[in-house]
């Protein structure tokens, strides 16, 4: 999965308009994945760190948390109604919103851009 989160930062780096719609977003999400967690620390758009966890330390502005089927699915080209958006997967029972709920609203159009970046690449590969 670090592999993944590594590129998906390669790619969001590398697309201007993503990072100048993310240009006031300056925070650190928690991105938990089944078992495991992955701190993501922005800074003016940029996806600047990926920290593996857990840590009882690092400070997040709000954390978003799914299963890697569902993750999975959600990352296909044309993913099926309730995986095609991160609140698809809140609604089905395949994800958790916690924290800053209004720090994810006011970047809502950017987080979802981000999260949504492998499908561009499995469309790309197949």
């Amino acid at each position: 999965m670090i592999a993944t989160l590594k590129d998906m930062q390669e790619q969001l780096n590398s697309a201007p308009h993503l990072v100048r719609l993310g240009r006031l977003f300056s925070e650190t999400v928690l991105l938990g994945i089944g078992e495991d967690e992955y701190y993501l620390t922005f800074d003016k758009g940029q996806l600047v760190e990926v920290t593996p966890g857990p840590s009882r330390k690092t400070p997040y502005r709000f954390s978003f948390h799914t299963d890697a089927d569902a993750l999975e699915r959600f990352w296909q080209p044309i993913p099926v109604p309730g995986f095609h958006d991160i609140f698809g997967l809140v609604k089905i029972g395949r994800g958790r919103i916690t924290g800053d709920i209004l720090s994810l609203v006011k970047n809502l159009r950017y987080f979802k851009a981000f999260m949504a970046l492998p499908r561009g690449q499995r469309r790309a590969g197949a």
